[in-house]
């Protein structure tokens, strides 16, 4: 170790593919299987662990390209290590598979470093506060009633989420009356006191997310999560200026430029930011304070397990997605994983890091490279 801190000594990566327990489907794209592709970050007799939900080539860009800028340098050296990796995919375009790629070695560079201080990522951080408000997400179009209920009773009955989401949009937009019919036995499964959200992944076309709107304020439904594209600016615009339900987009932007566009667009009532796409824990601060001068509030995209500490830090969040897909794995994968129970999500104080253990031999009969 030097006065600066141990040198990073290796980023070590590993591909898991997982098998989802049901046919999934939103709007827009159908799966049956979620890859993670973790990095463990080694310095100073200590390991930080960090991944995205990706595709398998973020792990060569990892080896490739990013372990040539990380390795030698400080664990402490956060702030420049984030730099480092985003001049070093200039050439082979920060957006998609790179991006993610940074996310899983920031998000490990994080954990290492908390590990070595001996605290959790809260603290070194700096905690607003204790626990973190979560909402129940899946209803997924692909399900079935009986698989809707039992998911939407289980997250508001028996884990007290008082807040959920299903998917919308199905085919495309092409099936408005099974959307709608889904939101009213949501509604009806839920009770009239939680909160009802929706997300039609950019199915529907302007007028159409409009028109579906109207209807949804019908079941008292509070957020529509990206009604058209993200791409399309304009039209989430739009659709904001004319629909009650508060309009979320954010999950794609791959940095704090996409934030910014969504932001200056007015395009969004709250940012969505997902740490393990827009550039890790670094670029996800960046962003919350980005939307905070807009007086807009920042909702964590996915990943519960990660996101727990960078929302515990951040004055204007509102929520964090309890994933099934990721929730589930992260609870076969990881001992430490976050109970939800009671809506929240409680980083313990008592554990270093993220204050998760890959369980190795659970996790490597997943394992692909």
């Amino acid at each position: 170790m030097t006065v600066d801190g141990p040198s990073v000594l290796a980023l070590d990566t590993a591909v898991y593919v997982v098998p989802t327990d049901a046919p999934e489907a939103d709007g827009t794209l159908a799966w049956d299987e979620t890859t993670m592709v973790l990095v463990t970050a080694r310095a100073g007799g200590e390991q930080g662990i960090g991944w995205s939900y990706t595709a398998a080539a973020a792990q060569s860009v990892v080896t490739d390209v990013l372990a040539g800028v990380v390795v030698g340098r400080s664990a402490f050296d956060l702030a420049g290590l984030a730099e480092a990796m985003a001049r070093a995919v200039r050439n082979i375009g920060r957006e998609g598979i790179a991006a993610m790629a940074i996310s899983a070695v920031d998000i490990a560079l994080w954990d290492l470093e908390a590990r070595l201080l001996g605290c959790p990522v809260t603290t070194l951080l700096g905690r607003v506060r204790r626990d973190v408000p979560v909402y129940g997400s899946g209803g997924f179009t692909s399900y079935d009633e009986q698989q809707t209920r039992r998911q939407l009773s289980g997250w508001v009955e028996k884990d007290r989420i008082p807040r959920v989401k299903i998917k919308i949009g199905e085919a495309w937009g092409g099936n408005e009356r099974r959307d709608l019919e889904r939101v009213a036995l949501a509604r009806d499964v839920i009770g009239p006191d939680a909160e009802l959200f929706v997300d039609a992944n950019g199915a529907y076309s302007t007028g159409q997310a409009v028109r579906v709107a109207r209807q949804l304020a019908d079941y008292g439904v509070t957020w529509f999560e990206e009604p058209v594209s993200s791409d399309d600016l304009a039209g989430l615009a739009v659709v904001r200026s004319q629909v009650l339900p508060d309009v979320a987009a954010g999950e794609y932007s791959w940095s704090l430029a996409g934030s910014a566009r969504l932001i200056d667009s007015g395009a969004v009532d709250c940012l969505q930011l997902d740490v393990t796409r827009c550039g890790g824990i670094s670029e996800f601060l960046r962003g919350a304070a980005l939307a905070a001068a807009s007086n807009l509030q920042v909702s964590a995209h996915c990943a519960p397990n990660l996101h727990a500490h960078a929302a515990a830090a951040i004055p204007n969040l509102r929520h964090v997605e309890y994933f099934h897909d990721h929730q589930r794995i992260e609870q076969m994968f990881f001992d430490g994983a976050l109970d939800p129970h009671g809506g929240v999500l409680t980083p313990d104080p008592a554990r270093p890091g993220f204050g998760m253990e890959l369980k190795a031999a659970d996790a490597e009969r997943y394992r692909h490279g």
